[in-house]
């Protein structure tokens, strides 16, 4: 029986972007699979960027919440708050001791920041180390990951490898399982949904608030009757991946005949996204209320993930003499 892990950051509620091109594939691969799975919030790595004690404790709620409103079973996965394992900050330790210095210089989370250093702290430097570890500790056998990831993990490969070959044979060496199929998710201004690009549709807020999001979307200076090019609609194109195929037919006959406003359309949108997601989003505020019953889930996940967590870094420690 393989092992799989993810980790996923909590760096705010889950987007719809999100939602659509991580959450749901995850958690359908996950409940289907008769491996062993686990999957954790990594707060720690959220600590790079948030220096804001509550921002983070609510950041790592909600985005539990959020995997448990779209029914992650935590019966069949591991579901685990990474802070809570304290042995993974270990292990992260003694593989940052067997990697080169030169090489986490060529992390893409490094690259990305470097013309600015005053910006970049010791702990997203070392950041890939950290990651390693999270995939080490648990002796995991496949981790799904984006492109964006994958050099990451190829690190984690790197640095464990060096260890079997100087210390003896230790760690289980992943293999990645690339996303080619990942959606690719538009916001409200028509490049990928993001966060930091503050154009992001966020199905968790109230329905005023999510109707001014959707209101938001840009698009262009057409009248209602002007025949309109779905394929260039930042409307259509969210509409397409939340609605049916026949809906989605449908509305893309009246952009080309004409007679339907953008006003309408995000109305349209609106209304599906309300629908397909009620059950979730009810899921998600009962959790809210309930913020116990979520703290007792994470609670037992991190208890079963550190039984396994213990055993790795046993085996690791007397490889190094300690």
């Amino acid at each position: 029986m393989a092992k799989i892990l993810t980790g996923i950051q909590s760096t705010g509620t889950p987007h719809l972007g999100n939602i659509l091109g991580a959450i749901i594939p995850a958690v359908e691969m996950a409940n289907s699979t008769s491996d062993e799975s686990y999957l954790f919030i990594a707060n720690m790595h959220s600590l790079t960027q948030i220096k804001n004690e509550k921002i983070l404790k609510e950041n790592t709620f909600s985005t539990a919440a959020t995997w448990l409103a779209f029914g992650l079973d935590p019966q069949k996965t591991c579901f685990y708050r990474q802070s809570d394992v304290p042995e993974v900050t270990e292990l992260a330790w003694y593989l940052s001791c067997f990697f080169p210095y030169q090489r986490l210089k060529l992390a893409h989370s490094f690259k990305d920041k470097s013309d600015n250093l005053k910006d970049v702290n010791s702990g997203l430097f070392s950041y890939p180390m950290l990651m390693s570890a999270d995939i080490l500790l648990y002796d995991a056998d496949i981790v799904p990951v984006g492109k964006d990831q994958l050099q990451h993990l190829e690190m984690t490969r790197d640095v464990a490898s060096r260890f079997n070959n100087l210390m003896g044979e230790t760690f289980i060496i992943p293999e990645a399982k690339i996303h080619d199929n990942t959606k690719l998710i538009t916001g409200t201004n028509g490049e990928k949904m993001s966060k930091s690009k503050s154009n992001i549709i966020d199905i968790f807020v109230d329905d005023k608030t999510l109707r001014k999001q959707i209101m938001k979307i840009e698009t262009r200076s057409l009248s209602v009757e002007d025949p309109k090019n779905p394929e260039e609609c930042n409307v259509f194109r969210l509409y397409e991946v939340v609605a049916s195929k026949n809906e989605v037919e449908l509305l893309k006959k009246q952009y080309l005949k004409g007679g339907v406003g953008y006003g309408e359309a995000k109305e349209l949108l609106l209304n599906k996204i309300l629908n397909r997601f009620s059950e979730n989003r009810e899921k998600y505020f009962k959790l809210i209320e309930d913020r116990s019953k979520v703290e007792d889930l994470l609670s037992r996940g991190s208890k079963k993930a550190r039984v396994q967590a213990q055993k790795v870094l046993k085996r690791v420690r007397s490889r190094v003499g300690f």
